[in-house]
């Protein structure tokens, strides 16, 4: 662990974007927390309270800042979006894409406001956790999140009785659950409700994580009518009233993914994805042979500077449940030997590398969620729920800042004339950088005693204490 002697340049250099936000006690404390979650290996609150001796305060300052400060999140991230617009690669741009998706925010116990018992779909159980979901930006030079929001999970005893005042049955059958196996009851009464989410009544009652992903894209669109972005997400979020929502509702393209097992309604009757495919691939196979044309066409896409190729099906087809789309199936092999992808879009006249290059951003969705636990993201030990969004924002911040670094020529020039070596892009080379930097500040702080004829013990001491304490 390395204590600061000084607010890292990274830190220094953007602050000022966000002077406005804070009061001037809670802009330091702003700078504490952003710092810590920057360079320090234990990033809940005690962690980075302990790492700052440049700024040695008591550890409630920085509590007051999650749960007490009066500044808005919408201000935050207001100022976050500016510090991405401050350079040209990081601004939005027309070849830009939205995509959506969520995130187990996972912790041991129940003792945490809000927390729920979620099913992991990585290791396939239930676990405690806190579900994140975003809006993420992505283009060929950079991607940051836009908008999140923490799921909420529902009163289950408001959510029954709203469920039987809007007239929706629940079987009889169930309810010997609600007794014998709380959890159960909780998924069945979650399942009712998402299926009846149509109804306006029922709607109140639950806000799903597709439900919040709707008003997440609502706001943002309403904000920023132009460029009108499209929008991807995996195949959890492909539900027909979701992408009726994006259609109709918010009149955006999309690009969904759909499962081997869903159904594409063909003229000699109604087929599995995963058939349809096969059938496909075996006409590929004898049009080869018979030196016809092929069934999936080679292409080729633009993804991060880099040319990625492409075996694909395109055609307009009626998929069971969604009705007509753009139906592309992908092979990265040219003897089709691995397992396709199925996407659709509801731009009728879009090819498939259009719908290919779209759906490829939505990658870095799950880039943030991995680095941003690496910043820190599931990491806090904080009860009160608001204090847990407040945390959230601030690693956004982080993200955001780590992701303009590469492209602020005036920040790189001050770092290279002081770390001596050329900097990168990524965003994990810059959190090294960050953390070199302070080092380096911490050598210069030592040498400084030093000078001054200060002994090695007692330079330290009060950093040790600081990070250390008995």
């Amino acid at each position: 662990m390395i204590p600061l002697v000084e607010f890292p340049r990274l830190v220094e250099h953007y602050a000022p974007f966000f002077v406005d936000v804070f009061s001037a006690e809670a802009f330091v404390e702003f700078k504490r927390y952003i710092s810590g979650l920057l360079i320090a290996e234990n990033k809940t609150v005690d962690g980075i309270n302990r790492l700052c001796g440049c700024e040695n305060r008591n550890q409630s300052s920085l509590n007051r800042l999650l749960t007490q400060s009066p500044f808005t999140l919408a201000d935050l991230d207001q100022q976050r979006l500016k510090v991405l617009a401050s350079t040209p690669e990081t601004r939005l741009k027309p070849t830009g894409v939205l995509s959506v998706d969520d995130t187990l925010l996972m912790h041991y116990g129940q003792h945490f406001e809000k927390i729920a018992y979620l099913w992991d779909h990585v290791h396939n159980c239930y676990r405690w956790a806190h579900n994140l979901v975003s809006l993420h930006y992505s283009d060929n030079e950079t991607d940051y999140p836009l908008s999140y929001q923490l799921w909420e999970p529902p009163d289950l005893d408001k959510l029954e009785t709203g469920l039987m005042a809007a007239d929706v049955t629940l079987r009889a059958s169930q309810y010997v659950l609600k007794e014998q196996a709380p959890q159960q009851w909780r998924q069945y009464l979650l399942g009712v409700g998402r299926r009846h989410q149509h109804c306006a009544e029922v709607a109140k009652l639950h806000s799903s994580q597709l439900r919040l992903a709707e008003q997440l894209l609502e706001q943002w669109a309403q904000g920023h009518p132009e460029p009108r972005l499209p929008v991807t997400f995996d195949n959890w979020y492909t539900q027909p009233g979701f992408c009726q929502f994006l259609n109709d509702t918010l009149q955006l393209a999309y690009v969904g993914t759909l499962a081997p097992s869903d159904q594409v309604v063909l003229k000699t009757g109604t087929k599995t994805l995963q058939d349809f495919a096969a059938q496909l691939k075996q006409e590929h196979k004898d049009n080869g042979a018979a030196g016809g044309k092929p069934v999936f066409k080679a292409v080729s896409i633009s993804y991060k500077g880099q040319r990625e190729h492409y075996f694909s099906y395109c055609a307009t087809h009626r998929v069971h449940n969604f009705g007509k789309h753009r139906l592309v199936i992908n092979h990265q092999q040219a003897d089709l030997s691995d397992n396709p992808v199925f996407l659709m879009s509801n731009r009728l006249h879009w090819q498939a590398p259009g719908i290919t290059r779209i759906r490829r951003h939505r990658w870095p969705i799950e880039v943030y969620y991995e680095e941003g636990k690496a910043e820190g993201l599931d990491q806090y030990q904080l009860r009160d729920f608001a204090a847990v969004q407040r945390h959230v924002a601030l690693i956004a911040v982080v993200y955001s800042l780590l992701r303009t670094a590469p492209y602020d020529h005036a920040l790189q020039d001050m770092l290279q004339g002081q770390l001596k070596y050329e900097l990168e892009g990524s965003v994990p080379f810059w959190r090294r950088a960050t953390q070199a930097q302070s080092l380096w500040a911490l050598g210069l702080f030592i040498q400084a005693g030093l000078t001054q004829g200060q002994p090695l013990p007692s330079i330290m001491a009060p950093l040790l204490r600081a990070v250390c304490p008995a």
